[in-house]
């Protein structure tokens, strides 16, 4: 029906319609209240309905909303308002004349109908009033608000000055001016982030006295004493009411848009770290380092099944880190382990030159692999660790965890908040509801491309699976753990709770290796069985050749045939012909062994060992607004600024790059005393392979 529409550009499509139907929900709303107050005019009706932003809703409906007793408010409970309307009217009369006038025909009028309760009021008192009423008048315009948002949006900048005499992160932004049309939105967030610690000052500049021009255009006419009334009405309009108001709204929307920024950075980083490819059909061996609790270790297996758990002590001395590699290599040599996974936190470097070493000595071909344990500790302490681990250590069970992410990082990191993977930036300054609602949106679409083995996936991977809850994930498991292995996709029906819909959801996301039907090995879904097997048969094929990968030249017969008639033919749209034929051609294929595999070592770099020039290969591990890190052995990834990527012009690093890509990098500057390593990918002879990938 979508025409094969991909599901980034649906989820966009999802988060414009909810923001449509919020739009909706407020205007009904706004047209009910000023319809409850009698002022509902068709004029205004039909205003409200062309609003096509809330923010221009809101502008309509300023002058209607309840408020609190303003300055204005109270002006008119004096009974002012004809003598603001009066002023308004910018005759030849004098502001001072048509006060006079006004209290002698209120005063008459007060005698007349023997209203002794009458407040007295002065001219000046009576002119303060009406200004205040004009004020607000002026403030409540919704066409001047616009003007002046548009100007402010255009010409404003946002300005940042130190409030401590002291070095921090926020040295960058002590003196800092830039206009807010082109402001980078990591700079925001870092902004408001000083801001919110207390280390910087934050304004708004622009021209206001041409501001106040512009505000003053739509309401002073000619130049006379009443005129210059209203236009020193309009200046406190813009200072007091206005000015306030539209600040905070452009800081909130500089923020927001940072926000979203910083959201759609997550999801990109996201989506590549979840399909890192696996490290399959091995015995690896997790390390996660410490100092004074030691490096925890746990070797699993192929499968991921806990092997074995031990601590050492690498980083304390001589004598604890020979006994260190005594120990580890005993483990690697009685379970026969391949591939050493090692965490990236404290102690990683004296843990890594340890294992270099040892493999060196070993000389058994193993290597070993620098692995991101962003969320492996809130991993270990969790209810899920604790159920499958009740007598392991919580520090052993992260061991287990790195280990794990090495083997699969997909069945692995789905079982951690994305919050805590650890990509991205900002993220702990970023609206919770939000950035859970997208990232978790990520890890579903990931979850859904690879497809789940139904009968050894954990309850954490099934519940991301499209379809399925955490109840019926659990349920799932507890089926099979009751009657054995599912042996077809029909039998996950029985599965309590799961109904009809949740299966149609869902079915297509679960494989059944073994499977007596081969399509339940396939991503293909039960709906399309049968457009499968005419398809098959159209083309010269057998369910036989399916199961023995018999069908290389299946897609030149569908070329042949042509897809949009077979398609007619099998009943189905191209797309889902496309998909099917795809399918059918690699059946239980893993999408992410198509994409450049984990970056394993044998060998240690230190941050001393570089020099300017030095060429080297490494594994992006984050992709920021201004560039990527790059990881290249040493520990410490180096930033490959935005303008150091290609000799092309990208407005992004994601346009680029992504988590998990294998570049070539020429070291630019180490600086050891502050940690700081610069690379260039564009000058390093360029077989970088995202040039060929990413267009």
């Amino acid at each position: 029906l979508h025409g094969g529409m991909d599901d980034t550009s649906l989820r966009k499509l999802a988060e414009r319609l909810e923001y449509l139907r919020g739009l909706d929900e407020r205007r009904t709303a706004v047209l009910g209240s000023i319809e409850a107050q009698g002022k509902l005019t068709e004029e205004l009706r039909a205003e409200i309905d062309s609003a096509e932003t809330l923010a221009r809703l809101e502008d309509i409906y300023r002058p209607f909303r309840p408020k609190k007793r303003t300055r204005a408010q109270i002006a008119r409970e004096k009974g002012l308002e004809p003598l603001a309307a009066a002023i308004m009217l910018q005759g030849r009369e004098t502001p001072e004349e048509l006060a006079e006038r006004f209290l002698r025909d209120r005063e008459a009028a007060s005698v007349s109908a023997d209203a002794s309760n009458c407040e007295s009021l002065t001219a000046e008192e009576a002119l303060a009033g009406a200004r205040d009423i004009i004020a607000e008048t002026v403030s409540d315009d919704a066409a001047s608000r616009e003007k002046l948002r548009s100007f402010i949006g255009s010409h404003a900048k946002l300005r940042s000055e130190a409030l401590r005499d002291e070095d921090s992160v926020y040295r960058l932004y002590y003196d800092f001016s830039q206009p807010v049309a082109g402001l980078q939105g990591h700079r925001v967030l870092a902004i408001d982030r000083g801001e919110r610690e207390g280390w910087l000052k934050v304004s708004v500049e622009f021209d206001e006295d041409r501001a106040k021009d512009l505000l003053a255009e739509g309401f002073v006419r000619g130049s006379g004493a009443c005129s210059a009334f209203v236009r020193e009405a309009s200046d406190d309009a813009f200072s007091r009411l206005i000015l306030p108001s539209l600040t905070r709204e452009l800081r909130a929307r500089l923020t927001d848009e940072a926000d979203e920024g910083a959201i759609r950075a997550f999801a990109l980083n996201l989506r590549p770290l979840l399909m890192q490819p696996p490290v399959r059909g091995s015995v690896v061996m997790g390390l996660d380092p410490g100092y004074r609790n030691g490096c925890k270790v746990a070797v699993v297996d192929a499968t991921g099944k806990l092997l074995d758990t031990a601590v050492v002590y690498p980083a304390m001395g001589d004598q604890r880190r020979e006994e260190a590699m005594r120990k580890l290599s005993a483990l690697i040599v009685k379970h026969g382990v391949k591939h050493i996974a090692i965490g990236n936190g404290t102690a990683s470097r004296e843990t890594e030159a340890m294992a270099a070493e040892m493999l060196k000595r070993l000389g058994a071909g193993q290597s070993y692999a620098i692995v991101n344990e962003a969320g492996a500790s809130v991993w270990s302490a969790s209810e899920s660790a604790a159920e499958e681990f009740p007598s392991l250590d919580v520090n052993l069970r992260s061991a287990v965890s790195i280990a794990r992410r090495l083997q699969d990082p997909l069945a692995e990191l789905v079982k951690i908040d994305p919050m805590s993977i650890g990509v991205g930036q900002y993220q702990h300054d970023m609206p919770k509801a939000r950035l859970a609602a997208a990232l978790d949106g990520v890890v579903e679409d990931c979850v859904n491309a690879v497809g789940v083995d139904v009968n050894t996936a954990s309850p954490a991977l099934l519940r991301r699976v499209a379809g399925l809850s955490a109840s019926t994930a659990a349920n799932l498991v507890k089926y099979r753990e009751e009657h054995g292995a599912l042996r077809s996709r029909a039998e996950i029906k029985k599965v309590k709770g799961l109904g009809p819909k949740a299966f149609e959801q869902c079915a297509g996301f679960l494989r059944v290796p073994g499977s007596r039907e081969i399509l339940d090995e396939t991503a293909v879904h039960p709906e399309s069985y049968a457009a499968a097997r005419t398809l098959l048969a159209l083309t010269g094929y057998s369910e036989d050749d399916v199961r023995q990968r018999r069908l290389a030249e299946l897609k030149d017969r569908v070329a042949k045939l042509g897809s949009r008639s077979l398609a007619e033919s099998c009943g189905v749209g191209v797309p889902t012909l496309t998909d099917i034929a795809g399918e059918l051609t690699k059946p239980g294929r893993d999408p992410r062994e198509e994409l450049p595999p984990v970056l394993l070592r044998s060998d240690v770099l230190e941050m001393k060992d570089l020099k300017p020039g030095m060429k080297l290969s490494g594994t992006v591990r984050n992709v920021t607004d201004f560039g990527v890190f790059v990881d290249i052995g040493v520990h410490r990834d180096g930033l490959v600024h935005i303008s150091e990527i290609s000799d092309r012009f990208i407005k992004h690093p994601s346009d680029a790059l992504s988590v998990g890509d294998v570049v070539d990098v020429v070291v630019l500057e180490a600086d050891e005393k502050k940690g700081r390593i610069s690379l260039s990918i564009r000058r390093a002879g360029n077989n970088s392979p995202f040039k060929q990938q990413k267009g």
